[in-house]
């Protein structure tokens, strides 16, 4: 008796692992989850942090590309380069960049040295920088209990000589230009806030941004015509479609 009912636990364990094959309404289910033996294989993403990288592939390995090919410009940090769809109804990622960025932390106080230092480091010499970047090093500890603020611009003491002062208003909001795409395009400029505090009796500082982030979509398409330029000379051109 022991003997038939291990032979009878035997047979019911291995009719559980036989996969069940059904068909329903003209459709093959199986009640296991089995992967094709024919099954097409995908490639991993070759990564990189510049357009240029993009393009020498594009250019350099035609013969890893698919027809139908698709460059998607994800966002402004962000590109991929994916098949047409496969028999499976999938694409293949073959290339993907991710830009390389300062990370400027926007919307927060910096102290003055700090901030002198991230502003020339995390921003195009232009717009309004060099305003900034003047009040900003000329601000002297107290000053700042005499800055007047009427929610909208500042008024602040700085000093302009040795002893000699002067009253100056920021610009607001203020034209900069922070690097925030890849450096091959140009870097979109938008509008900000500068505000002056205190912390501690040191002065410190801080931008807002005031654009709504209209900028993403400026970058977006700046990188869709680098890469349609790029890709002029190619026979494969027209087979590759670019969205953003």
């Amino acid at each position: 008796m022991i003997k038939e009912a291990l032979q009878y636990i035997t047979d019911l364990k291995e009719a559980a692992m036989n996969p069940k094959v059904l068909e329903i309404n003209g459709r093959t289910y199986c009640d296991r989850r089995l992967n094709p033996y024919d099954k097409e294989p995908m490639a991993q993403p070759i990564g990189a942090s510049t357009l240029t990288a993009l393009v020498d592939y594009i250019k350099n390995c035609s013969g890893e590309l698919r027809s139908g090919m698709i460059c998607h410009v994800e966002s402004p940090v962000k590109v991929s380069l994916y098949s047409g769809l496969t028999q499976e109804r999938k694409r293949e990622n073959l290339f993907e960049c991710n830009a390389i960025v300062p990370k400027f932390r926007f919307d927060s106080w910096y102290d003055q040295e700090s901030f002198l230092i991230e502003m020339r480091a995390d921003f195009v010499s232009a717009g309004d920088l060099e305003t900034i970047l003047k009040i900003a090093g000329n601000v002297q500890s107290g000053s700042t209990k005499n800055c007047v603020d009427d929610g909208v611009s500042q008024q602040t003491t700085i000093k302009s000589g040795v002893a000699s002062r002067a009253d100056i208003i920021p610009p607001n909001p203020a034209c900069l230009t922070p690097y925030r795409t890849f450096l091959e395009i140009p870097q979109p400029d938008g509008l900000f806030v500068f505000r002056i505090g205190e912390q501690k009796g040191e002065p410190c500082f801080k931008i807002v941004k005031a654009e709504g982030g209209l900028w993403r979509n400026q970058a977006m398409q700046y990188i869709k015509s680098y890469i349609e330029q790029q890709l002029e000379e190619i026979d494969m051109a027209d087979s590759i479609t670019i969205i953003a």
